[in-house]
């Protein structure tokens, strides 16, 4: 018996949302994970699991600061659909999710040089705000394969 999700297993997707494909390495360890893209950003989500939890049954604190990375490292894709890595994360821890909470996250990018961007995040459960942060994040490489999407051409000597 494996407690590894599978392709087949299926979730209460949140209205809105829908599930991340992320069938392998950390993603499927950690998940399921939601999201939702619309005009104003990329929501990610994910309901607290038992497996989730910390020893007073709410979101561990690991988990959630996983998903902060999760949830604000995708506003570097808002426009532009990218591979990225986090470079720096800071987070406010402020209040606790128990188990059975909905859990969402959002981030917004307040600055950019290059490659690199600055992304300003919350992550909260119904009105309660769980935590904020800020993330540096850097984009490495086009999903497609093709030239970085941000990197500046080079001047010739």
């Amino acid at each position: 018996m494996s407690d590894d999700l599978t392709r087949n297993q299926t979730f209460e997707t949140p209205e809105g949302y829908s599930i991340l494909p992320w069938h392998r390495g950390f993603g499927r360890q950690i998940g399921p994970l939601f999201e939702k893209r619309d005009e104003t950003g990329v929501y990610r989500a994910f309901r607290v699991e038992e497996y989730h939890t910390n020893g007073m049954m709410n979101a561990h604190g690991g988990m959630v600061m996983t998903f902060a990375d999760m949830a604000w490292g995708a506003a570097v894709e808002k426009d532009e659909d990218t591979w990225w890595v986090t470079v720096r994360l800071l987070c406010d821890f402020l209040s606790g999710a128990p188990m059975g909470s909905f859990v969402e996250g959002k981030g917004e990018v307040v600055g950019r040089q290059d490659d690199v961007f600055t992304v300003e995040g919350r992550i909260w459960t119904g009105d309660k705000l769980l935590m904020r942060g800020t993330g540096i994040f850097k984009v490495i490489e086009r999903r497609d394969g093709a030239q970085k999407p941000f990197t500046r051409p080079t001047e010739k000597a």
